[in-house]
Formats: structure tokens, C-alpha cells, sequence
């Protein structure tokens, strides 16, 4: 019997940060809403985005830095020094820590967001590898591998303990799923209305699909008449899927059934500020996304951003 999977709730953040970085912040003013658009460390090539309260998380590409941001004020503050490799999806849990996929590394870390301390480091693979994205549940942290038909479980001990460094375990997808070709399969991640189960979305092909955590087995998400082409972050709200379509500058947004086997596009987002925008959190009752810009060769002077956008 399958236990219950159930994402794990976020609380606001109130450490001070190590080291600020100097950005352009939005500056927001009592009684205004807080900024839309949000300024990150020029050549910072965000990519992953976790919120707790007013606090939003990015990863860097590019350095593997972690930055906090203020979505209130728009300040931000590295938090998690660099690394050299890469710091894709996030996710905040209760405890304020930070998990980390990282990408061509083939690991994963656990820092603490109010000191930056590395907490723990699990090296899942070795090349090719590209751990992208990750979903906290009640007992484990999953994280996909786009080079690998495969998730990588990271189990949560008694109080959400961190387990050793050689506990993970590899789960191989059969059924439906197919891997296709060397480019980005595997992406983003999140956990079934009912808690039982996960979806996945395929880049390359587009595809949902509902996996069993406990055997692999995959099934594709019956969502009738539409693909999800560039599919890239999954945020789950309820009932509601939020699908980033990355290269498609919009999200699009899916009502499912209870058990995450079939569901139907009710709408797409899209806003002029997208510009490759990847990964998606909810804060403040909005909808926040990094701008990967992928179309933009990329420099140490090239601005990125953070776009916030109304949940439908």
C-alpha cells in the first residue's frame, strides 16, 4: 500500500542573510503592491525558484549561488556562496532549509537559508547526468534526471532528519514513459492532488505523465487535445497544475481530477515581461517565475529578472 504523499507546507523566513549583493532593487512603498518585475545579479542565469513567506529563493546556472530575494521591497542577498556547478529546481521546507538539484553535478545539496551552511550533499550520478528539478512530500524529496529514465528518492527520517549520504535510492520509470533522444526529458516535478502519487512532465515530448513512487510505473495524464511542448517547472495549488512552457513564454494552467490521472487546460498565462521564464512558486498570492533568457547568449553583464504574474 502506497503512503500518502503530501507536499510540504512552506512558513515564513525571518533569518538575517549572510553577504548583500548590490542590485537594482524595485523599491516597493507602504499600501503598494510589491514589484512585479524584480532585478537579479546581472550574468546571474537563474533557473530555479522556491518561496517561503515574503522570501523568494533563486539558483544560478551559471555558478550554482543562491540569492534571496525580498519580494516585498525587491532586495536581494546571496545566500549560498558559489559552487561552480549548476543550482536548479528549489524548494524550502518548514525547517528552512534549501533543496537543491544540481544539474550537470548529478548531485543534490541541503543548505540552511539562514547562514548558507551546507547541510548535506548527495551525489546521485556521475555523467551523463542532469538532475533539474525537485518535489518535497512528507517523507522524501524527489528529484528528476533529464540525461535518465529515472528519479532519485531522498528519504526524510523521523522529525524530516536528513538521511546519510548513500541512503537516496534510484527509481527506474517503466510503463508509459519513454525516453527520447539526448535532449531534455525529464523536468519538472510535483506531487498528485491526492497525495498518492507524482507527475512529471517530458520536455521533449510535451508529455504528463502520473508515477507510482513506490514501483516506477508511469502512466501519461489524459489531458485531452493538448501537449505541454517546453515543459519545464510544475507548481500544484489544489487542483490547479501550473505547466512553465519556457521557450512558449506562458503557462499553461491545468484543472485536475483527484487522483492525477486526467485533467483539462482551462487557460494559458502569459505577460510582455516573460522572457524564458522556467521555474514557478506562489507568494504573496501571485505567481512568481525566473527569466532564464536561453535565447539570450548570456555574459557577466547580461540583467536578468524575476516576473510575478496573477494565479488563474
Amino acid at each position: 500500500m502506497n503512503r500518502p504523499l503530501r507536499t510540504t507546507l512552506v512558513g515564513a523566513l525571518t533569518a538575517t542573510m549572510l553577504a548583500t549583493v548590490a542590485v537594482a532593487p524595485a523599491q516597493a512603498h507602504p499600501g503598494s503592491q510589491p514589484p512585479t518585475v524584480l532585478a537579479l545579479p546581472d550574468g546571474f542565469q537563474p533557473e530555479g525558484i522556491a518561496t517561503a513567506g515574503r522570501y523568494a529563493y533563486f539558483g544560478s546556472r551559471a555558478t550554482g549561488a543562491i540569492q534571496r530575494v525580498d519580494l516585498v521591497t525587491g532586495r536581494g542577498t546571496t545566500i549560498g556562496a558559489a559552487t561552480g556547478t549548476p543550482s536548479l529546481g528549489l524548494k524550502v521546507d518548514t525547517r528552512g532549509r534549501l533543496f537543491v538539484s544540481g544539474g550537470t553535478a548529478g548531485d543534490a545539496r541541503v543548505l540552511d537559508t539562514r547562514t548558507g551552511e551546507v547541510l548535506a550533499r548527495y551525489q546521485f550520478a556521475t555523467a551523463p547526468t542532469f538532475v533539474n528539478d525537485v518535489v518535497l512530500t512528507r517523507d522524501a524529496a524527489y528529484f528528476t534526471d533529464s540525461n535518465r529514465p529515472v528519479l532519485y528518492r531522498l528519504p526524510l527520517g523521523r522529525g524530516a532528519a536528513l538521511p546519510p549520504a548513500d541512503a537516496f535510492t534510484t527509481i527506474t520509470l517503466t510503463g508509459a514513459y519513454q525516453q527520447v533522444g539526448t535532449g531534455v526529458n525529464l523536468n519538472g516535478i510535483a506531487a498528485t492532488p491526492d497525495g498518492r502519487a507524482l507527475i512529471v512532465v517530458q520536455s521533449t515530448t510535451g508529455t504528463l505523465y502520473r508515477v507510482d513512487p513506490t514501483t516506477g510505473v508511469s502512466t501519461a495524464v489524459d489531458v485531452p487535445g493538448h501537449t505541454f511542448t517546453n515543459g519545464d517547472g510544475l507548481l500544484l495549488l489544489g487542483r490547479t497544475l501550473y505547466v512553465v512552457q519556457n521557450r512558449l513564454n506562458q503557462i499553461a494552467v491545468v484543472r485536475l481530477n483527484h487522483a492525477g490521472t486526467a485533467g483539462a487546460l482551462t487557460t494559458t498565462i502569459t505577460d510582455p515581461n516573460f522572457d524564458v521564464p522556467t521555474t514557478v512558486a506562489q507568494a504573496l498570492g501571485r505567481l512568481y517565475l525566473p527569466n532564464a533568457r536561453f535565447t539570450t547568449p548570456p555574459t557577466p553583464s547580461t540583467p536578468y529578472t524575476a516576473v510575478a504574474v496573477s494565479a488563474r
